[in-house]
């Protein structure tokens, strides 16, 4: 049990914060992410690689300070490891449902950015509702001092597994 009452997934009992702990538990949370995912692709007609795409369209829209900028098809293309056609086909499909906006670069007109569509954002924003409460009722169990370490550890994860997908082993 955590300090709320609230009972904890069971882990392995020799070492539950050693590394299989933590792969049961990524994986399981993985894992009900993906099923969350799959169902709403699945209520507006998308294909799996269409969410991947509209998240990685999402992620790069959410932090305007990013080094790299909005997304581009080049790096939506390098990030979901497509060919450039796959991409084409998925941005008009994204684009023909209303869920993404293709924008030239005022600067450089041969550059296109990809950027989620208001409309859809509503409805993504609708849908994933109760995955929010969600959240924030897990958080409120957590001090502050503990969710910085949280925060600091997938921080990382998400570095690490960038490393992966840069430099493979």
């Amino acid at each position: 049990m955590s300090g709320s009452g609230v009972p904890l997934a069971s882990l392995p009992a020799d070492d539950p914060t050693g590394l299989q702990a933590f792969a049961v538990l990524l994986r399981r949370m993985n894992s009900e992410f993906n099923r969350i995912v799959q169902e709403f692709a699945q209520a507006h007609g998308l294909h799996l690689t269409d969410m991947q795409a509209l998240i990685a369209i999402l992620d790069a829209d959410a932090d305007p300070e990013e080094e790299s900028g909005p997304m581009t098809p080049g790096r939506l293309r390098k990030q979901l490891n497509l060919t450039s056609g796959a991409v084409t086909a998925c941005l008009d499909r994204l684009e023909r449902a209303g869920h993404i906006r293709r924008v030239r670069d005022a600067g450089d007109r041969r550059v296109v950015h990809l950027h989620y569509a208001a409309a859809a954002r509503g409805l993504a924003m609708d849908y994933f509702r109760p995955l929010a409460r969600s959240t924030d009722a897990a958080r409120s169990r957590f001090s502050t001092e503990e969710l910085t370490v949280v925060v600091r550890f997938l921080a990382e994860m998400n570095a690490e597994l960038a490393r992966l997908r840069r430099d493979p082993p």
